[in-house]
């Protein structure tokens, strides 16, 4: 199955690194005109030189007003990817309001934020258009020093619902993608330890993590017509963790 995006405009935040940097090239390849938002410039330029086609915005997406100036004149956008997200672990009863406040305002609010933006572009053309948010399987199990994280990534799946439910009716579908584990840089460094992944690799049936390309994959799914009648689905990329 060849998913196309030609004549698509699509927006990555986070597209820095991982999977949001993945997503955003793979839509180039697929033939879409991307916007890739992230806070940090020299990631932006490492994209760039790499892909110079892609539209580089640098911007704080935890800063509201920031955000708002700097997506103000992006352009008509039909795909939307909000990746951008920050994980700070801290044990239950350590959980400071600084942790607190700052994971929210990125996993949450600034994906509300961007959302609300491009939703209200895509109404108004009257076009329809695709969202996919970015979650985790933290947002339906409970995982050691990830209280705030799991929280957050809670909100984000009932966003997601509500999103497609009061969107649906302008056909612009809203989505979201829960991953296990996924082999980015970070990933492999968090993971490195045999003794600690083989404590997540020994509930997930298939036995491994996840790689890049398999969350990007399922994201083109979701942001391609070949999903069409598909919205509000919460999508496990997982290898089952879930389904036990």
């Amino acid at each position: 199955m060849e998913i196309k995006f030609s004549g698509k405009r699509a927006l990555v935040t986070g597209a820095g690194k991982g999977i949001g940097r993945a997503t955003a090239l793979a839509l180039v390849h697929g033939g879409a005109e991307v916007v890739a938002v992230t806070r940090t410039q020299d990631d932006l330029d490492s994209l760039v030189k790499e892909c110079p086609a892609i539209q580089p915005v640098c911007v704080d997406l935890s800063d509201w007003d920031a955000t708002a100036k700097a997506l103000k004149s992006i352009g008509p956008v039909d795909l939307l990817v909000n990746n951008a997200a920050c994980a700070i672990l801290q044990p239950f009863l350590e959980v400071t309001p600084e942790a607190f406040d700052k994971a929210f305002n990125v996993n949450v609010k600034a994906a509300l934020h961007v959302a609300q933006i491009v939703a209200r572009g895509m109404k108004a053309r009257g076009s329809g258009g695709s969202i996919v948010n970015v979650s985790s399987q933290a947002s339906q199990s409970a995982l050691k020093d990830h209280t705030v994280y799991c929280a957050t990534k809670s909100a984000l799946d009932m966003l997601t619902k509500v999103m497609a439910l009061e969107l649906g009716p302008d056909q612009i579908r809203v989505n979201s993608i829960n991953p296990t584990v996924v082999m980015t840089d970070m990933g492999r460094i968090g993971w490195s330890n045999p003794e600690k992944a083989k404590a997540m690799t020994s509930r997930i049936p298939m036995g491994r993590f996840a790689e890049v390309e398999d969350v990007v994959n399922s994201i083109l799914f979701l942001l391609s017509d070949k999903s069409a009648m598909t919205n509000g689905v919460i999508l496990p990329v997982d290898g089952g963790f879930l389904a036990c």
